[in-house]
């Protein structure tokens, strides 16, 4: 088409664009058109896609059935049990950091032996390598020599593909008790290993050069403490009854092993002492320490109790007992079937306990003196209640100690109140220490020493450390083991809830039985200062009758009768029962366990002539040493009732917990 210009000039076709524009937006798209349709249906294709954002709130209105087919899985029971032991975890771990963090600033004289020692046991190892090098030699050649064929048996073992353990020569120990010990090569060779390692380290120490026996003593008992303490039982890892316990609880028992743990560290003030029985399961007064008695005095230092008669005529003189301010008095009244003060009271005997007070830091500076004051007191008062101008008297452990040294002033002094006593697992002369003789030594009691000055008292935590660690597998890594790896509860046990009853010590009373009768053993030599007096083991003449036990590793038997031994008393009687400190003496003669030892051979020779001479008799020495007393007590007369007093038994000193 031609192209002619209008009357303004213009071409008509460029005029008339305009209206074809205007056509083109009414008529369908021509070909030429589809470029810019593909554009437009991109973004038409972006919002097709979007739609299901945009509809998202549409599913607020799904059925039930949409609901249920789109929801999360619920967490297995394993999971949930995981998440709330991970919780538990977390909670307690926080409460163990806040326990550790109240502990006191720890004293290093009585964590461990002064530097002297270990000084003295590096020359001397020094020495022997020097002198004496083939015996190093061969200690080690031994040594490797047998490990290398305890590795090469358990990978024979392995190797042959049969998961058996070598035949297994040694000798019975209740900590490998589980079979997997004897049948597992890998539990079988830590086990192998841990004596191979046990025996180098005894046989290393003993061919030491040391200069005297008591570093010799104190050697090798650090030794066995690193012994036991090494011991793979231990560990999580090489405990085959923890894993087994683990595995089958699921974790729980790590879990209720770490709550258990937590427990003690809160209850012992920041300190790690296990509890050896479950304290929730007594409370004395209700289901220990029953027998039926009053408080008939109240001193600041003690209460005394007088037990009600239970038969209608009692011997005219009475008995009195001063039980050990280590622990409490209730050992002796723990249940019905084994209470000595039950016993003695349907034996017809007007019985008095001293109930000691609990000390706090007040009482710091109380001494032997007022505990020898203390006993004097407490006779005072028996005799005014009884009317009785004699009386008869027990002490047991520290306190059969103190009633020696009270003895030796009241013979001092001309006093005859005291008819007879009785000593039981009594030591009065130190010249042999024994297992103590790594705590009495001036390092350690330097140690102690700095914790009175620092506390005032010597304090419950670590008397009972102490006291746990001369039978550390049986007090200490044992009950760990059972209670934080296999998250047991500790058990019921009466007598071990009385040993974890511990009482503190004050101060000065403390430093003066270390140091005087202890270390220096003035009793029995140059005489021991108390109340102006000078008093010696011969100043005791009064009737005797002592009491020890064979098993016994507080006061071995055997010092217990060298010391009556050296007592001026011309009437003495030694019984031994078997078994230890508690239990040889909580022996009633109903349960017909442990039997007793009586000889007429005297105390001319030693403790062994003693021994070699005497009967054994198969029962209780109650009964045997009954007898002994009833001779001593007087004619029968109307029993006493000590009416209703100040409190009924046990009173309320007992009740005072250390801590």
């Amino acid at each position: 088409m031609a192209r002619q210009p209008d009357k303004t000039g213009k071409n008509v076709a460029k005029s008339r664009a305009k209206p074809a524009t205007t056509a083109k937006a009414r008529a369908k798209p021509e070909p030429q058109a589809k470029t810019p349709e593909v554009e437009v249906k991109a973004p038409q294709a972006k919002v097709e896609a979007a739609e299901p954002k945009i509809e998202t709130p549409r599913v607020e209105v799904t059925s039930p059935e949409a609901k249920a087919k789109t929801a999360a899985p619920k967490p297995t029971p394993a999971a949930h049990k995981l998440a709330e032991n991970i919780e538990r975890i977390e909670t307690l771990g926080h409460r163990l950091m806040a326990a550790l963090a109240d502990r006191n600033l720890p004293n290093p004289g009585v964590e461990g032996p002064g530097a002297e020692l270990y000084l003295t046991a590096a020359n001397a190892f020094l020495k022997t390598l020097a002198e004496h090098p083939a015996k190093m030699i061969e200690t080690q050649v031994t040594f490797w020599g047998q490990t290398l064929s305890n590795y090469a048996r358990a990978q024979k073992a392995l190797a042959t593909g049969q998961l058996t353990a070598p035949e297994d020569d040694s000798p019975a120990d209740r900590r490998f008790a589980n079979p997997l010990w004897q049948t597992h090569p890998y539990f079988n060779l830590i086990k192998k290993q841990y004596l191979t390692n046990a025996r180098a380290l005894k046989d290393a120490t003993a061919t030491l050069d040391l200069p005297d026996d008591v570093t010799r003593k104190r050697v090798h008992w650090m030794t066995a403490q690193i012994i036991d303490m090494m011991a793979p039982t231990n560990f999580l890892a090489t405990n085959p009854d923890a894993l087994e316990k683990a595995v089958e609880t699921e974790g729980e028992s790590l879990v209720k092993g770490l709550e258990n743990l937590v427990r003690d560290v809160e209850q012992h003030g920041g300190e790690m002492i296990v509890s050896l029985a479950d304290r929730r399961a007594f409370t004395v007064g209700e289901n220990i320490g029953t027998a039926p008695g009053t408080v008939v005095y109240r001193a600041p230092l003690f209460e005394l109790i007088q037990y009600a008669p239970t038969t209608p005529k009692a011997h005219a003189l009475p008995l009195v007992i001063f039980p050990p301010w280590i622990n409490k008095f209730y050992i002796l009244d723990l249940k019905p079937q084994n209470s000595l003060i039950r016993w003695l009271v349907d034996q017809g005997q007007t019985l008095f306990v001293v109930s000691w007070k609990n000390p706090d830091a007040s009482l710091s500076d109380t001494g032997m003196e007022e505990y020898v004051q203390a006993y004097l007191d407490a006779m005072d008062q028996v005799q005014a209640l009884t009317g009785q101008a004699r009386l008869n008297a027990v002490g047991y452990c520290i306190a059969g100690t103190t009633l020696s040294l009270t003895l030796a002033l009241l013979k001092q002094k001309g006093d005859r109140r005291v008819n007879s006593a009785t000593l039981l697992t009594t030591l009065t002369d130190f010249s042999d220490q024994g297992e103590f003789t790594s705590f009495l030594q001036d390092d350690f009691v330097g140690g102690i020493e700095a914790e009175v000055q620092r506390h005032g008292l010597l304090r419950a935590q670590l008397m009972s450390r102490t006291m746990s660690f001369l039978r550390a597998n049986d007090l200490v890594w044992g009950p760990a083991i059972r209670s934080y790896m296999m998250g047991e509860t500790p058990p019921a046990f009466d007598l071990l809830f009385w040993n974890g009853d511990s009482t503190n010590l004050p101060g000065r009373m403390a430093i003066q039985y270390l140091r005087g009768l202890c270390q220096k053993n003035a009793f029995a030599e140059e005489g021991f200062e108390l109340l102006g007096h000078r008093l010696h083991l011969s100043d005791v003449t009064v009737p005797l009758c002592s009491v020890a036990c064979e098993g016994d590793h507080i006061a071995p038997w055997k010092d217990c009768w060298r010391g009556v031994a050296q007592m001026g008393s011309k009437d003495k009687t030694f019984i031994l029962s078997q078994s230890g400190h508690v239990a040889g003496i909580v022996n009633p003669p109903t349960r017909q366990k442990y039997g007793h030892y009586l000889s007429d051979h005297g105390f001319g020779g030693t403790h062994q002539d003693w021994k070699d001479a005497a009967a054994f008799q198969q029962s209780s020495w109650w009964p045997t040493w009954g007898a002994w007393l009833a001779e001593r007590a007087g004619p029968m007369v109307p029993a006493r009732d000590p009416g209703a007093g100040l409190d009924p038994a046990p009173g309320r000193y007992v009740h005072e917990r250390a801590g």
